[in-house]
């Protein structure tokens, strides 16, 4: 996986948890679930790095 990928990828992650809790402490539907999608993204990403690192060997 490529160290920038990766970086993004928790970024993304932690952007979302973030967002997430936010959300929850607001009492805020829209930006629970938004930080949702962002965490789900960020794991997707790492994923398909995981992938690609498992097919470069």
């Amino acid at each position: 996986m490529s160290g920038e990928q990766k970086a993004e990828a928790k970024g993304e992650q932690v952007k979302g948890k973030i967002k997430e809790t936010a959300g929850r402490l607001t009492d805020n539907e829209r930006l629970t679930a938004e930080g949702r999608a962002e965490q789900a993204a960020g794991d997707a990403r790492e994923a398909k790095e995981k992938v690609k690192d498992v097919f470069k060997r």
